[in-house]
């Protein structure tokens, strides 16, 4: 799981939002414990904790004292939102700007879209 070079907090972090992006997570669903997740990934708790906590701090995971933490009631929708408007930043803006620069024009890009490449 653990392969690219951020900072595994940061990798755990991701992989929960695309967990509960796929589905596979459930809003209102109980997720591991830091202590489970670590022993499972063979990781240090604290690095566990710190993406744990920054799932909170984002509002995908909320707490429950004394039980757990559990997946937010709007963390689906409130993650597709936050990567549907990276995707238009990071993906199409440049490509339109490469578009322009080629002179594609926005039809040419719609029709294959669509009808994918000739």
């Amino acid at each position: 799981m653990f392969h690219d070079r951020s900072p595994i907090y940061q990798q755990i972090a991701n992989g929960i939002k695309d967990d509960v992006l796929s589905g596979t997570l459930k809003e209102g669903e109980q997720v591991m414990s830091t202590n489970q997740y670590a022993a499972f990934y063979q990781i240090n708790p604290a690095t566990a904790a710190k993406g744990f906590a920054q799932l909170v701090d984002e509002g995908v995971l909320y707490k429950k004292r004394g039980i757990g933490m559990f997946v937010s009631p709007d963390a689906r929708a409130r993650l597709r939102d936050q990567r549907r408007e990276r995707f238009f930043a990071d993906v199409v803006a440049p490509m339109l700007a490469e578009a322009r620069m080629v002179g594609v024009d926005i039809d040419e890009i719609v029709a294959f879209l669509k009808d994918g490449p000739r």
